[in-house]
């Protein structure tokens, strides 16, 4: 909130626009969740139609919605993602384990990217093309 008071945006508009994406903008995780989920895809070797991709980037998006809070909670949804390719339970947890083994760059870069976006979104909302 104090990056979008110094960009000089409403104040009116930020101070419901960053709590609330706080709560359900999670565009981390559903990114680490789609680029994990197609990496294991890719390693499998299951072709992979447009179709396909977008649904799975959309599912990713609302599941993220509920990862918000608990550190990791991307990784877990990760399985639910491999299903929609018919990836067998056991080869998507070892994906998780993968990303708990990067989890701390990637939990970091997930929370610069939600938090981010959050100013991006107020500063669109508002409409103020100077920044």
């Amino acid at each position: 909130m104090a990056l979008a008071e110094k960009l000089g945006l409403n104040e009116d508009t930020y101070s419901v626009s960053i709590p609330l994406g706080a709560t359900i903008n999670m565009a981390g995780a559903a990114i680490t969740i789609t680029v994990l989920t197609l990496a294991a895809v890719n390693t499998l070797g299951i072709p992979v139609s447009l179709g396909t991709a977008i649904l799975l980037s959309v599912v990713a998006s609302i599941c993220a919605c509920g990862a918000s809070g608990v550190a990791g909670g991307s990784l877990l949804l990760i399985p639910l993602a491999c299903s929609l390719f018919n990836i067998p339970n056991d080869i998507a947890i070892q994906v998780v384990g993968v990303g708990f083994i990067v989890s701390v760059l990637q939990d970091s870069a997930e929370t610069a990217l939600n938090s981010s976006t959050d100013v991006l979104f107020s500063a669109a909302a508002t409409g103020d093309s100077n920044i």
